[in-house]
């Protein structure tokens, strides 16, 4: 049986996910819950040959997106019997409820925030089991023209940062890590539309983001190249993970095999654009025929640069984390949350699907 056809048609799934996400229902998200189990049984009983597996994207279809369609095109997915539906996000929290209540069996989305789901939502079945970010693209993006070099420029300037931009929530983390005193820095609330062109006209003298997205923004908008700067938080001591595949539980206590298939088909995605990141940004345009290709190229360079191919990786293999350094990031990341349980790594990371020496990255 392939793998939709088990989310879709294996009853026995079905009534363990619902038995098991009792708990779960009682919270604010069950009305989406319901919804999701509705539509599997839905499309179970209008289309019972379907055997499409959705994966949900953290954010718009760009140039880091295209390890993913690359698992698509270069056949990877059908390898494994598997036609893989990706759809578009609206940010990496989005797409954590879309896997925890069944809707999704598989997402994309930050290790930290599904720390923070998961606390809000205990027993909720959903964990990462394959870390893509090794290096978490969180920055602090300024204006060398501004005086904006270091953290330390910071104090005394203006920060414009959107509340729910997953580099803002991590800022307090980083400013002690780094040494800064948030006290002498202005923090101008900036909505995500205007966080890039605020900073092109000079209203406010850096912004957070995320490296990959905001640098490439503001060269689109005419800020010369050599004038931006950016400060990547992972750099000045934030032990942070970032974006992971994640997946149901239920579902993968069933089809431990489909999992394990899913994760090599998106291993072996990410090793073609990382050899041929235009193949990947054409993958891109192919979905998105706003996108600039060459842009797109650029974008998925610095993610991969920055954020994927890191000296832990090219020593261990994409996929895995370092249980030290996550013990430290949980650390780090109670600095800018209050747990209401205590930060238990098990529940956030499963490495159980993942090969012996993970995936290569070259």
């Amino acid at each position: 049986m392939r793998c939709c056809e088990s989310i879709l048609l294996n009853n026995g799934l079905y009534k363990s996910m619902r038995t098991r996400q009792t708990s779960f229902l009682k919270s604010p998200l069950s009305g989406l819950r319901v919804i999701a189990a509705f539509t599997l049984i839905t499309v179970a009983s209008t289309a019972s040959a379907a055997t499409k597996v959705p994966f949900a994207l953290d954010w718009k279809f760009e140039g880091p997106s295209a390890g993913f369609f690359a698992a698509i095109d270069n056949g990877h997915f059908a390898a494994a019997d598997m036609d893989v539906a990706i759809s578009p996000g609206q940010g990496s929290l989005a797409a954590i409820p879309k896997v925890a209540t069944g809707a999704f069996p598989f997402g994309f989305a930050d290790i930290n925030s599904l720390a923070q789901f998961l606390d809000q939502n205990p027993g909720a079945p959903v964990v990462a089991v394959m870390m893509v970010y090794d290096k978490p693209p969180f920055s602090v993006i300024g204006r060398k023209s501004l005086g904006v070099n270091t953290p330390a420029d910071l104090e005394g300037r203006i920060l414009g940062a959107p509340p729910p931009d997953g580099a803002w929530a991590q800022f307090p983390a980083f400013a002690e890590a780094a040494g800064i005193d948030m006290s002498l820095i202005n923090i101008e609330p900036v909505g995500f539309p205007t966080r890039e062109p605020m900073l092109a006209e000079g209203k406010v003298d850096a912004v957070t983001g995320f490296s990959f997205s905001s640098y490439l923004n503001l060269v689109r908008l005419g800020v010369p190249e050599d004038d931006i700067s950016v400060i990547l938080m992972a750099d000045h001591g934030l032990e942070l993970y970032g974006n992971a595949i994640i997946v149901n539980t239920d579902f993968a206590e069933e089809n431990p095999d489909h999992v394990k298939a899913f994760l090599a088909a998106v291993g072996a995605g990410w090793k073609d654009v990382i050899a041929d990141p235009e193949m990947g940004a054409k993958a891109v345009g192919a979905r998105n025929p706003a996108a600039d290709i060459e842009l797109e190229q650029r974008r998925l360079e610095l993610a991969i640069d920055a954020n994927v191919v890191t000296d832990y990786t090219q020593a261990n293999g994409m996929g895995g984390i370092d249980p030290e350094r996550m013990s430290k990031a949980l650390e780090q990341l109670a600095k800018n949350y209050e747990f209401k349980q205590a930060p238990d790594v098990s529940l956030y990371f499963d490495d159980s699907y993942l090969p012996e020496g993970n995936f290569p990255v070259k």
